[in-house]
């Protein structure tokens, strides 16, 4: 009997252990949202599983989105999509449109809500200031940026302020103003907007109670650098980093965040010495621990990282990681940090790498995805009932 009781303990132990190992494993699936260039009436938003053990990304579902929802952001809470939808004309107007759709608790599945003129043409990115309160569009055609506040249920209300960039730049990209990133600062005091077209990143005080923006300053690039898109580090909240699309080359910053002000401490190239290819900066991200920062490079193709000197803000180069495919736009991380994916808008494909936390460097995990035109990615964690990999 004491030996049928201690077999039957035995089990129940094997049994919790095999229990606790399946939910461990359950625990490190992610949701990847993907955002693409698509047409009015096809599939545009992507859902993926990614299992971060192995790198592999499985479908979930897709919606249509309307035409091209390029750029993608989540509120806080993971309630609420926004998403731009970069056209030049929405509903008779010179404009593209931002879309907004909840997002179902247990399964992560999209719900349309509503849909606003971004009052400029072909918006390309989204972002929400830090209380949820305001919703920040830069129109790259328009060549300017937009506000919009939030309703209760997550809706879009109306756009509450519109500022009109003016100017040019010296390559045929910089015919006109081209605002290409928008986004709030550490502080949520600032709003930061980035224009490839001048040259410039300038900076306006947020009102978060009407979303009404005031210019506060702007600092110019090196004439025909394009700047493209803009980061913060996660630590030090005073170091701020840019990539610059067209000379390829990657800015960093001390930012003042009394008066929105950036003070360039250096510029690096992304690309190898000896390179003389085509190539044209996309994306930047530092990783969560502040260490590292990475860019993408498009005709390179490749992924650029950077150990961060957390005292100077200066930069020492690790790693050129070639991305298997073809023009690699938008990366993220995955929450760990231990993931990065990388969408290939011209391979039509989602590759993952494995971050090492100690080196920065990535390492390709093998596994890709076929997405048609993928333009951005966003990862969390897995939804209740979310289908598992």
């Amino acid at each position: 009997m004491k030996t049928l009781t201690s077999l039957l303990l035995g089990l129940s132990i094997i049994l919790a252990a095999c229990t606790s190992v399946k939910q461990k494993a359950t625990q490190k699936d992610m949701m990847v949202y993907i955002g693409t260039y698509a047409k009015p009436d096809a599939e545009s938003i992507f859902a993926y599983n990614l299992n971060e053990e192995t790198g592999a990304l499985t479908r979930s579902f897709a919606v249509k989105a309307g035409e091209n929802p390029s750029f993608l952001t989540l509120d806080a809470d993971r309630k609420h999509l926004y998403a731009v939808n970069e056209t030049t004309e929405f509903e008779g107007q010179k404009s593209g449109a931002v879309s907004a759709f909840a997002i179902d608790q247990k399964t992560g599945n999209l719900t349309f809500l509503n849909r606003q003129p971004s009052l400029g043409g072909a918006p390309c990115y989204i972002s929400l200031d830090h209380k949820n309160k305001v919703a920040l569009v830069a129109n790259y055609v328009g060549g300017n940026i937009s506000t919009f506040l939030l309703q209760e249920d997550g809706r879009l209300g109306s756009s509450s302020d519109m500022e009109q960039h003016q100017g040019k730049g010296p390559r045929p990209q910089q015919d006109a103003a081209h605002a290409h990133c928008i986004l709030p600062d550490p502080e949520n005091n600032f709003a930061l907007a980035v224009d490839l077209g001048i040259d410039q990143i300038i900076s306006y005080r947020l009102n978060k109670s009407d979303g009404k923006l005031e210019r506060q300053s702007v600092f110019t690039a090196k004439s025909g650098a394009g700047p493209r898109h803009l980061t913060f580090h996660p630590k030090n909240k005073r170091f701020a980093y840019v990539i610059n699309e067209l000379n390829s080359t990657l800015t960093t910053f001390t930012y003042n965040p009394d008066n929105g002000t950036l003070t360039e401490v250096e510029t690096v190239p992304t690309l190898p010495v000896g390179y003389t290819g085509e190539n044209a900066c996309a994306d930047i991200h530092v990783s969560a621990d502040g260490k590292f920062l990475y860019g993408s490079n498009r005709g390179h193709n490749s992924i650029v990282v950077f150990s961060i000197n957390q005292d100077t803000n200066k930069l020492t180069l690790v790693q050129h990681m070639a991305t298997q495919v073809n023009w690699p736009r938008n990366f993220t991380f995955s929450p760990s940090g231990r993931t990065m994916l990388v969408a290939n808008q011209k391979s039509n494909s989602i590759t993952t790498y494995k971050v090492d936390a100690q080196t920065g460097k990535l390492t390709y995990t093998g596994n890709s995805a076929a997405v048609p035109s993928p333009v951005y990615v966003q990862v969390v964690p897995a939804f209740p009932e979310t289908p598992k990999p």
